[in-house]
C-alpha cells in the first residue's frame, strides 16, 4: 500500500478532491479531526480512539512483494489547472534519497528534527531518514518554528542533530539568532534563493559541522543536488547548487535538448533514481514534463523537465538563476524578476525582497516589490526606488513597494506568494499619511485612480507616478475623466503636479466651467435605440458603467445620467425631484420617445419615477430595467436600525454588550441580511468588542474575514445618529431620500434584475414590491450582492441585459 499525506488546515475542497483522485480506502486520523473531513468513501481509523480495535489485529508483519518500482507514497502538489496533482513517488527513490548517498550520512545516534509539514515532500527525508537509519525523529510543533527563539532553544534541548530548514524559515531564525545552529551537525535548507547576507552571518556566528544548500522539486524526491557552505566571498549574489546527489544526473540543455557550455543559462533536467513515476491520473501532463532521455543508451530512461535555469560555474558546479516562467515582460521589455531581487537585496538596508509581475486592472503588467527591512533601519519606497534607478533601467524599477516586518509563509515554510496577492489590495507603503478626499469630485477621482492604478486607498496628495503610474496609465486614467465627468483634460495636466488635489482643480476651472450633471455618452455610434442609464452608485461614480457598455453589443449606444452632487452642490432631497433633472437632460438629447430606460440601486428608483412620468405625457418607454432597487423602504430603515445597535457597542462597555448585541441579533433576523450580520460580526472581533460575547448563537469562531470582506473596521460608520458601508452627508441624502421615496402606479412592464446573494426576505413578494404598482414585473437572477453584481459578476448581469436589450430590438423590427 502507498500512503497520502493529508493536512488538516487545508480547505474541505482540497481534501475532498485528494482523497477521491488518489482513490484511498483507509484513513488514519485522530478523533478530533474526523468531524471536519470531507464526505469519503475510506474506513476511519482512529488513531487515539480504535487502540482496542487495533490490538486485536495480528502482530506478525504482513508478507509482501514489494518492489522497488512500486508507488511508496503519493504527494498533491499545486496544479497549473487549479486542483492539486498527486505525485506518486517509489520505495527506490525514498532509498536513494536517504540511504547510501554522498551529501549526508545517517547513523542511528542522530536525533533529526521533523520541522516540515507532512504533507510537505521535505517531510520525506525527515521521516524516512531516521526511520531506515534507525535515528530518533523528533517532532517540532509548527507553532515552535516560527519563533526563532523557541526553535533555537528547541533545537540546545532536544540535542537536534540533524535539521532541514526551508530558506525562508532559515533566513528569520539567521536574522535573529544567527548562532542558534552551532551545536548541529548537519544543516540542510533550500527550497527558494538563498541570501548570501544571511548565510555568512551563520557561518560567523558559529555555524553547523556541515552546512549543505540542497536544490530539488518534490518530482525528484525532495532533494536532486547538493553544495556544501564553507564560505561565502563578500559581493556573492547567490549560493550555488552543486553537484547531483548519488544515483542522480542533471542535464543544462538548450532549447534543442543540446547541453550549453560553461556560464550559459540553460534549462535544467533531472534523472536518475529520485524521478517520480509522473502524475496521477495526469497522462498528458506526465508525457509533457517527463520525457525520454536523449543521452542513455538503456531504453525508457526519462528526464525530468524542471523549468528551472541554471549555468555551470567553472569549477563545475551549478548555479540556479530562477523560474524560466519568472522571466517576464513588462510594457514589452523583458524582465528577469531575480536580477530585480538581487540588486535590490544589496541595499544595506533591505533583508529580504521578493519581486512579483501583477497585472492591472487595464492589462498591463507590473513590478510589485515586497520588503523587509533590517533591524534598526526605516525604509521608504522613495529611497528604494533612488536606489533601483541608479543600478536598473526604469522598466525594472518595481512600480509598487510594500514594506513588511516579514514575508509571510504558508504551511511547508515558504514565502507564500498567494498572501502576498492578497496584501496588494492594500495600499503599499508610501511614507506619509493618506490625505481623504475632500469633496464629491475628489472622491470620484480617487476611485478612478485605484481602479487604473490597481492600487487602494489612494489619497489625494499621492503622486500618480509614484504610484505605478506612467504615460499610457496616465492616458488611460484620463479617458476615464473624460467619460465620467465629461472633462476632456491633456495629459500635460498630470506633468505640473500629478495629485488628485490638483486634477480636481483642473477640472473645476476648465474652459471655467463648473462640473454638471449631464448626459454622458460611453458608447456611441451603433444603429440600435439608444439605452440610458441611472448608475446610482455616487461613491464610485458609476465607473462601472464603462465596462457594462463593453460587454454589450457595440451596436448598442449606451448612455449614463450620473448621480447629482459631484460638482459639490447638494443633491435634491427627493427621488422625485432627482426624476425631474434628469427628464429635462434626457429630453435635450432625446425630445421623443420611445424610451429604453435602466437603473441601479437610488438610479433605479429615479428611473422607474422618470418612466412614470413619461408615460403620464403620453410617451411611451419600451424597457425599464431596474437593478437591485426596491419598492420598499422596509430594508434601509431595517439597517439603520442594525447599524445603531452596532454603534451602541462601540460605544457603551461590556455590561451593555449582551443586551445590544441580542437586539442586533433580532433585526437581522427580521430583515434576512445574515451575509451583513456575518460582516458586522467579523467587524466586531477585528475591534474586539465581542470579547464577552462567546458561544452566543452565530458565532461560528471563524478566524477570516466573510468572503468580499476586506477588513472590518472600515464597514461600520460609528456615528450614533447614522451609519451605512458609505458615509457623508451627500450620501446620507441620496439614503434618506429612498426612504422617503413611495412608488405610483405605472401601467408598463418592469425588468428587475436581483442579485442572487440578497435574499428577498425581507419583502412581501418575490418582485421586491414592484408588482403592487406596476402592470407586469420579470424578475432575472444574476450572481452576487449589492455591489459585486456590478463588479466582480458583471458580465453575467450583462450578458442579461443584452438579451433584453436584443428582444427590444426584434420587436422594433418586427413592427
Amino acid at each position: 500500500g502507498a500512503y497520502v499525506p493529508l493536512d488538516p488546515s487545508y480547505p474541505r475542497e482540497r481534501l475532498r478532491f485528494m482523497l477521491e483522485d488518489a482513490e484511498v480506502s483507509v484513513l488514519l486520523a485522530q478523533e478530533r479531526l474526523i468531524g471536519s473531513l470531507p464526505h469519503h468513501k475510506a474506513e476511519v481509523v482512529s488513531l487515539d480512539s480504535d487502540w482496542d480495535k487495533i490490538a486485536r489485529q495480528s502482530s506478525e508483519n504482513p508478507s509482501g512483494d514489494i518492489e522497488a518500482e512500486n508507488t511508496a507514497y503519493v504527494v498533491y502538489t499545486s496544479g497549473s489547472t487549479g486542483a492539486p496533482k498527486g505525485i506518486p513517488i517509489p520505495h527506490r527513490a525514498v532509498a536513494r534519497l536517504v540511504l547510501n548517498t554522498n551529501y549526508v550520512k545517517l547513523s542511528y545516534s542522530d536525533r533529526i528534527a521533523q520541522a516540515s509539514n507532512a504533507s510537505f515532500d521535505a517531510a520525506t527525508f525527515e521521516i524516512w531518514g531516521a526511520l531506515l537509519n534507525g535515528a530518533r525523529l523528533v517532532g517540532i510543533a509548527r507553532e515552535v518554528t516560527l519563533s526563532p527563539r523557541r526553535f533555537a532553544g528547541q533545537i540546545q534541548e532536544q540535542e537536534i542533530s540533524v535539521l532541514f530548514l526551508t530558506t525562508a524559515l532559515f533566513n528569520q531564525i539567521a536574522r535573529t539568532i544567527p548562532s542558534a545552529f552551532s551545536s548541529v551537525r548537519v544543516l540542510l535548507f533550500g527550497g527558494e534563493a538563498a541570501e548570501p547576507k544571511l548565510v555568512r552571518e551563520v557561518l560567523r556566528a558559529g555555524p553547523p559541522r556541515r552546512l549543505i544548500h540542497v536544490y530539488g522539486p518534490t518530482e525528484s524526491t525532495t532533494f536532486t543536488s547538493w553544495y556544501q557552505v564553507r564560505d561565502v566571498p563578500e559581493g556573492a549574489a547567490t549560493i550555488p547548487i552543486g553537484r547531483p546527489l548519488s544515483n542522480t544526473q542533471i542535464y543544462l540543455l538548450d532549447r534543442n535538448m543540446q547541453p550549453v557550455p560553461v556560464g550559459v543559462p540553460g534549462e535544467l533536467y533531472i534523472g536518475g533514481d529520485g524521478l517520480a513515476r509522473g502524475y496521477h491520473n495526469q497522462p498528458e501532463l506526465t508525457s509533457e514534463r517527463f520525457v525520454a532521455n536523449p543521452f542513455s543508451t538503456n531504453g525508457g530512461t526519462r528526464l525530468y523537465k524542471t523549468d528551472d535555469l541554471a549555468c555551470y560555474l567553472p569549477d563545475g558546479e551549478i548555479k540556479f538563476l530562477g523560474r524560466a516562467d519568472f522571466q517576464v515582460k513588462v510594457r514589452g521589455f523583458r524582465v528577469e524578476l531575480g536580477e530585480v531581487e538581487a540588486v535590490l537585496g544589496e541595499h544595506a538596508g533591505v533583508r529580504e525582497a521578493v519581486i512579483a509581475a501583477r497585472e492591472g486592472a487595464g492589462g498591463d503588467r507590473y513590478l510589485a516589490a515586497y520588503v523587509v527591512a533590517e533591524q534598526g533601519h526605516s525604509l521608504t519606497t522613495k529611497e528604494l526606488r533612488d536606489f533601483l534607478k541608479l543600478r536598473l533601467p526604469n522598466y525594472m524599477v518595481p512600480s509598487t513597494f510594500m514594506i513588511l516586518d516579514a514575508l509571510p509563509l504558508n504551511h511547508n515554510g515558504k514565502v507564500d506568494r498567494r498572501a502576498l496577492q492578497v496584501l496588494d489590495q492594500k495600499r503599499p507603503e508610501r511614507g506619509s499619511p493618506i490625505a481623504p478626499p475632500g469633496s464629491p469630485l475628489e472622491h470620484l477621482l480617487t476611485q478612478i485612480w485605484e481602479e487604473v492604478l490597481g492600487v487602494q486607498p489612494v489619497g489625494i496628495r499621492d503622486d500618480f507616478f509614484e504610484l505605478g503610474g506612467h504615460s499610457l496609465l496616465a492616458i488611460r486614467m484620463l479617458r476615464k475623466v473624460e467619460q465620467i465627468c465629461g472633462k476632456e483634460l491633456p495629459v500635460t495636466a498630470l506633468f505640473a503636479e500629478a495629485t488628485i488635489e490638483h486634477l480636481a482643480k483642473a477640472c473645476l476651472e476648465h474652459k471655467n466651467e463648473a462640473y454638471q450633471p449631464s448626459l454622458v455618452e460611453v458608447q456611441s455610434g451603433g444603429s440600435q435605440r439608444p439605452f440610458f442609464f441611472l448608475h446610482g452608485d455616487y461613491n464610485s461614480g458609476g465607473i462601472y458603467c464603462v465596462n457594462l457598455a463593453r460587454h454589450l453589443s457595440p451596436d448598442q449606444p449606451f448612455y449614463v445620467l450620473p448621480s447629482h452632487g459631484l460638482d459639490g452642490r447638494t443633491p435634491p432631497s427627493t427621488i422625485e425631484a432627482m426624476a425631474d433633472q434628469h427628464l429635462k437632460t434626457l429630453r435635450g438629447f432625446q425630445p421623443e420617445g420611445p424610451y429604453l430606460l435602466g437603473g441601479f440601486c437610488h438610479g433605479g428608483l429615479a428611473a422607474f419615477e422618470m418612466a412614470r412620468r413619461l408615460h403620464e405625457e403620453g410617451q411611451r418607454v419600451e424597457l425599464l430595467v431596474l437593478i437591485h432597487a426596491s419598492a420598499q423602504n422596509v430594508r434601509y430603515k431595517l439597517f439603520r436600525e442594525m447599524i445603531r445597535c452596532v454603534s451602541r457597542l462601540f460605544a457603551f462597555g461590556p455590561e451593555k454588550e449582551l443586551d445590544w448585541f441580542l437586539r442586533l441579533r433580532d433585526f437581522i433576523i427580521r430583515s434576512g441580511e445574515m451575509s451583513q450580520f456575518e460582516r458586522i460580526i467579523f467587524t466586531l472581533k477585528k475591534a474586539k468588542k465581542i470579547k464577552n460575547l462567546a458561544g452566543l448563537p452565530f458565532i461560528d469562531g471563524r478566524g477570516g474575514p466573510p468572503p468580499g470582506v476586506s477588513s472590518g473596521q472600515d464597514l461600520i460608520d460609528e456615528r450614533p445618529e447614522y451609519g451605512s458601508l458609505h458615509s457623508g452627508e451627500i450620501d446620507l441624502r441620496y439614503r434618506r431620500a429612498m426612504e422617503g421615496y413611495v412608488p405610483r402606479a405605472y401601467p408598463g412592464p418592469v425588468t428587475l434584475f436581483w442579485p442572487s446573494e440578497e435574499p428577498l426576505r425581507y419583502v412581501d413578494d418575490p418582485t421586491a414590491g414592484w408588482s403592487r404598482v406596476a402592470a407586469e414585473v420579470a424578475v432575472h437572477s444574476i450572481p452576487g450582492e449589492h455591489l459585486t453584481c456590478i463588479t466582480r459578476h458583471l458580465p453575467a448581469l450583462a450578458e442579461q441585459l443584452e438579451i433584453c436589450l436584443q428582444k427590444i430590438q426584434a420587436n422594433q423590427v418586427s413592427e
